[in-house]
């Protein structure tokens, strides 16, 4: 009686311990608000350089030359009502064609120091999860993985708005597969744009489509 007792005390311990480490990956992973609560929103318009110059001064824009294409964009939020300490957001622009990312994006907002742009292996968990934002992850070529997108990274959720610009250029045949990015000629309803939620620890909460 004691051994199968104890044999039963064992197994009651296993499936609490199993349960509260289910209990605690939900809790971690939770959202603490979703994206209603945002009620987050953007545009993007194809512009011209004294346009764009305009929006950024008196940063510098870079240049478009023969060929290019300016885009700006804006993405606007309302600040949810108890902000989560360490979340971040991601805002990335996608072209639905290629399903390639802009090689660089201008950007600033209502707190410059509070966003940046670069490449983000991030986004390779975000886009196992969402079908619809397959090409912002690492893109294997030839057995190795690169990534030459760029995504914008907003560190508070008092930077509302961010406004960025994109200047795509004509692809050239001799670029190679792992360095391409999304290029000219294209059309604003081309770019989708999708704001991600990020929690302090890295986690995906979720990932909202807000145009195109």
């Amino acid at each position: 009686m004691r051994q199968r007792a104890s044999l039963i005390i064992a197994v009651v311990m296993v499936l609490v311990a199993v349960g509260g480490s289910a209990g605690w990956r939900w809790w971690h992973n939770r959202p603490p608000y979703g994206p209603e609560v945002l009620a987050a929103t953007a545009t993007l318009s194809l512009v011209d350089q004294a346009a764009a110059d305009a929006a950024f001064s008196p940063s510098t824009m870079e240049q478009a030359g023969d060929g290019d294409q300016i885009f700006l964009g804006q993405v606007t939020w309302s600040r949810p009502p108890d902000p989560q300490s360490g979340s971040s957001f991601r805002v990335v622009v996608l072209d639905k064609r290629t399903r390639l990312m802009p090689g660089f994006i201008n950007v600033t907002s209502a707190r410059p120091d509070e966003v940046a742009v670069g490449a983000d292996g991030f986004l390779d968990r975000v886009e196992k999860r969402y079908s619809w934002l397959q090409g912002i992850g690492a893109r294997e070529v030839n057995g190795a993985y690169w990534s030459s997108g760029s995504t914008i990274v907003v560190s508070s959720v008092d930077a509302s708005p961010v406004t960025f610009a994109i200047v795509l250029r004509p692809a050239h045949p001799a670029t190679p597969p792992e360095q391409a990015v999304a290029s000219a000629p294209a059309a604003a309803s081309d770019l989708l744009i999708a704001l991600i939620s990020v929690g302090p620890d890295g986690q995906v909460y979720w990932a909202q489509r807000l145009l195109n």
